[in-house]
């Protein structure tokens, strides 16, 4: 299989967990940006402005590792916050970032951190073995400088390597995989998790 023929087939996977995750309703209007990495380094992502629920080939660009443009194509402004992830982790070959509810309340209730404990979902992500697992994700004030929030999770992430996702006040969620089901799994367990501590505080879901 040549390089192209990698870059579809991966743009087909990204197409596939848009339409999943819009079904969740975790992508409204024209919010979020996935991306995966690619065999020769580079990076399928997103391209900016569209549905991701509605995304075909032409919507997915490629971009280097330091976030250029590889096809003239025009990548989200957060594509940084990407990139920088790929950099700190040579194993993770998938980025989901929506914009889902639960993520978006949970960082007006809990401000700075969100503490996952003692539940038995957390054996959804890779090496927990245990409900008996604590799982800490940070929160990080939203930014119009991306750069400038990218150091700041770069600078959590130097002192918390084993971190599995973060989120952005009232903006949305980052989390990462091996593999793009990985990644989607780890959202959809994220987000169930929200909701339980959303829960538990007295904001329920309608």
């Amino acid at each position: 299989m040549n390089e192209n023929d990698v870059f579809l087939e991966t743009a087909q996977e990204l197409i596939n967990a848009g339409r999943f995750i819009d079904s969740q309703g975790w992508v409204p209007a024209t919010s979020g940006n996935f991306s995966a990495r690619l065999p020769n380094g580079t990076i399928a992502i997103t391209v900016s402005g569209k549905h991701k629920g509605q995304l075909i080939a032409e919507d997915i660009m490629r971009i280097d590792v330091d976030a250029n443009s590889l096809d003239g194509k025009k990548p989200s402004a957060e594509t940084v916050l990407h990139t920088s992830l790929y950099k700190r982790f040579p194993d993770i070959q998938s980025i989901l970032h929506p914009h889902s509810l639960n993520a978006t309340l949970i960082s007006k209730v809990f401000k700075t951190k969100v503490v996952l404990e003692d539940y038995e979902l957390l054996k959804a992500f890779r090496g927990v073995t245990t409900h008996e697992s604590r799982m800490v994700v940070p929160i990080f004030a939203n930014d119009q400088n991306i750069p400038r929030l990218a150091g700041l999770v770069n600078e959590y992430l130097d002192h918390h390597a084993d971190c599995r996702a973060y989120v952005i006040a009232g903006h949305g969620l980052y989390t990462w995989g091996v593999s793009i089901e990985e990644a989607l799994r780890h959202l959809e367990a994220l987000d169930f998790l929200f909701e339980c501590e959303l829960r538990l505080k007295g904001i329920k879901k309608q």
